[in-house]
């Protein structure tokens, strides 16, 4: 692998769909402004909204929507566990956006597969062409492995916790993997929630990692196609788009990561 490895994008899993290697979380505050310059000088198309979170992303996406809703991977996601508010709030969200259909719905929080109600409410705005692919977050890494395992499933994406100190999803979601049509992988919480980056968590003697180094342990691993940041400020931002630029990790700096990692998940 070259260094240029991660400024390229890449295929999502079974989707299609081409995205950036970091994908931008708007639960932060991150102010419209940022995302764009993602946007248009690294190339981040893969941008998570919802009506809970912060107006930055709105402002990116009703900005970059007109000219660019194309190239654009335009996330949204459901709390509802029992499939009876999904739809009007998937609908009032799209208004808020000023756009008629989301590429990705999340079915955010699920430990266990979705019910058939949920399905169902999620199905339906598929077939009205609300919806293009369905995803799941969660902190069940073997619901995920499940996931991944099912042979015929509506669900495209898994959305995973893998950092250095949960590296859980290297025995109980990656292995799952099938060679032939996996879904779509995106991991979050590199950076542990910002333990991996406070000195006082670190082994002795050892600096603590920079988000850069965060981001591409992760996407260092082959099995995942994309990882969320979720920046407060431009700087924040900023330091995340570094790992672009650093590209994969040698043996040697996984190694370190992995004895930091270890270390802060104790």
């Amino acid at each position: 692998m070259s260094a240029s490895d991660f400024r390229e994008r890449t295929t999502l899993g079974r989707t299609g769909l081409e995205v950036g290697r970091l994908g931008i979380g708007s639960g932060y505050g991150i102010p419209g402004a940022a995302v764009e310059k993602a946007y248009h000088e690294h190339g981040v198309n893969y941008l998570y909204w919802s009506l809970s979170r912060r107006g930055g992303m709105t402002e990116a996406i009703r900005t970059l929507g007109p000219k660019h809703r194309d190239d654009l991977v335009i996330v949204m996601q459901t709390y509802d566990h029992l499939g009876l508010f999904m739809e009007r709030a998937h609908e009032k969200g799209l208004a808020k956006l000023g756009i008629d259909h989301a590429d990705v719905l999340i079915l955010g929080w699920f430990n266990r597969y979705p019910g058939r109600r949920v399905l169902d409410a999620a199905l339906r705005l598929k077939e009205q062409g609300k919806v293009r692919f369905l995803a799941i977050s969660g902190h069940s890494r073997k619901t995920h492995g499940k996931v991944a395992a099912m042979p015929s499933t509506p669900i495209d994406i898994l959305m995973v916790r893998y950092n250095a100190a949960h590296t859980g999803a290297e025995r109980d979601v990656f292995p799952c993997l099938p060679e032939i049509g996996r879904p779509g992988v995106t991991s979050y919480t590199a950076t542990r929630w910002g333990q991996l980056l406070k000195q006082k968590k670190m082994p002795p003697g050892e600096r603590p990692l920079t988000a850069a180094e965060c981001y591409r342990f992760v996407l260092s691993n082959p099995n995942v196609d994309l990882c969320f940041t979720g920046p407060k400020t431009v700087k924040e931002m900023d330091d995340a788009l570094l790992a672009l630029d650093g590209g994969p990790m040698s043996p040697e700096e996984i190694q370190r990561v992995r004895r930091i990692g270890d270390h802060v998940h104790g």
